[in-house]
């Protein structure tokens, strides 16, 4: 039978050429995780005019995103995220879940980083090369 537990990102660690970088996820918030891989095209209009199915695939990269804390005074999380954007060099994204999951990836951050100081956090976006891998 199943066992199905789920629950918080409890800790993302990056391992990069300029440091080891430790992101703490707020609990009871929606991470979303994408493994990456060969994903189908939901396209109506990839149909021949007798009916039948085209099947477009096509390859798509890991990512992960969700709220993580942010101290405002040491201004850690902020000042780092920026540093692993700017590089031209990926980490090694390690991104454990209260269940014992842990998947690992080389990536970097994307998008805005952009702090909500009402909140405390701010949103993090990673994505990477090939998919992400389970670990745990």
């Amino acid at each position: 039978m199943a066992n199905f537990v789920f629950g918080d990102v409890t800790e993302i660690v990056c391992q990069h050429i300029s440091g080891i970088y430790r992101y703490y996820p707020k609990a009871n918030e929606s991470f979303t995780i994408d493994r990456g891989g060969i994903r189908g095209n939901d396209d109506a209009n990839q149909v021949t005019s007798d009916g039948q199915m085209m099947s477009q695939l096509n390859r798509v990269r890991w990512s992960i995103e969700g709220p993580i804390a942010v101290d405002m005074i040491s201004d850690s999380e902020f000042s780092s995220l920026n540093v692993l954007a700017a590089s031209p060099s990926m980490g090694t994204w390690s991104i454990s879940n209260i269940a014992g999951v842990t998947y690992r990836g080389i990536g970097r951050p994307i998008g805005d980083i952009q702090l909500d100081t009402n909140a405390g956090t701010l949103t993090l976006k990673l994505a990477g090369n090939r998919e992400l891998e389970k670990i745990t």
